[in-house]
């Protein structure tokens, strides 16, 4: 699955559970968590780097992102500026060879004064420079914070140790890995993927379709050019069912969303409670090939609830049939997060049928 979808991001929210936990209940089912930590932290199959934003990749991808890390990637501003620091930055880095892997508050001077950069210390802000440019990265996590550590020290040597490709060959690979987990996409939906500038993702994808890696097509109610996979395969039916988060790949750029399925979503996290439309943490909700709800979910672990805030039904698909799906996925959610009950809130049209069907 992994493979497949070539990415997951990384998200903090808590509401329900960390972001990057589900991606995998979504397409599998339950599984036991602890096994993503231990293919990422133990096993050393995945590394963390900023592929979409923070996000597990493949370790075997590790030398497409070499040429990003030489220049800083998304956090070259950061780079820059932490290079008025050398003295300091120096001695951090000492440190961490020394005595890694480190979080910010093992460091001797993390020097939290606010203001560096996101009102971070000296210390996160030195630490997440040296990530970006691959000097250090992420050797474990305790709870949600990161440990860094020197990179050979965690990227196995035959990875660490091979010749990246130039940025070219690299952003190519990085393409043809998007548009397998695609299927088929317009060139700013390949792009977004792995947060490649888009003039230059337009010249390499005309470059792929010249040598028959990826095909030109035209899809029905598109503007723009899409590009198909020559893996991708038109299933007889789709029986998928499951609740995504947020920050699932199959979502994530939001115009494609809307272009595939008729759904406009916005996450509403940072949107003033008066303000929201469907709630603070929605799960888009995928019955077959549709996008067919909006679940505004929240894990009341005191409580032992997963608390059911709101829940929405698209508009022409029928309510009942909806809810009798939504059901036994929020049961499935429910057990999985060790939590008892179900609790369906008032707000929503689909809150009381939903309701009935899990009485």
């Amino acid at each position: 699955m992994l493979r497949r979808v070539g990415l997951i991001q990384i998200d903090s929210v808590n509401v329900l559970v960390r972001s990057h936990y589900l991606p995998a209940f979504s397409r599998l089912g339950p599984y036991q968590r602890s096994l993503l930590d231990d293919y990422a932290y133990r096993r050393r199959q995945l590394f963390e780097y900023w592929g979409h934003e923070a996000s597990f990749i493949p370790m075997e991808h590790y030398p497409l992102f070499r040429h990003r890390m030489k220049d800083g990637g998304p956090r070259w501003r950061l780079v820059e500026k932490m290079r008025e620091e050398p003295q300091y930055m120096q001695s951090l880095l000492g440190e961490v060879r020394q005595k890694g892997p480190l979080a910010v508050s093992d460091l001797e001077d993390p020097q939290r004064r606010p203001g560096t950069w996101w009102s971070w210390g000296l210390g996160k802000a030195a630490l997440e420079a040296y990530f970006a440019d691959g000097t250090v990265t992420a050797a474990e996590r305790r709870g949600f914070i990161r440990a860094y550590d020197i990179a050979e020290r965690v990227i196995p040597s035959e990875i660490f140790d091979a010749a990246p490709p130039s940025a070219d060959d690299a952003q190519r690979e990085l393409l043809l890995l998007s548009a397998r987990a695609h299927g088929v996409g317009a060139a700013r939906d390949l792009a977004d993927y792995y947060r490649l500038p888009i003039l230059k993702s337009r010249e390499l994808l005309k470059g792929l379709a010249e040598t028959d890696a990826l095909q030109e097509v035209e899809v029905a109610g598109w503007k723009d050019t899409a590009y198909l996979h020559p893996e991708a395969k038109l299933p007889r039916r789709i029986e998928a069912r499951g609740l995504l988060s947020p920050f699932d790949s199959l979502i994530w750029e939001r115009d494609r969303t809307e272009r595939l399925f008729g759904f406009r979503y916005r996450l509403e996290i940072y949107v003033p409670q008066p303000k929201r439309v469907y709630g603070y943490y929605v799960l888009p909700f995928l019955l077959g090939s549709d996008l067919v709800g909006r679940v505004d979910l929240k894990a009341d672990r005191k409580a032992e609830r997963l608390l059911v805030r709101g829940v929405y039904c698209e508009p022409d698909h029928d309510k009942d049939h909806v809810a009798s799906e939504l059901a036994p996925e929020l049961r499935s959610m429910a057990e999985w997060l060790e939590l008892g009950d179900v609790v369906v809130e008032k707000r929503g049209d689909l809150a009381a049928p939903l309701r009935q069907y899990l009485s």
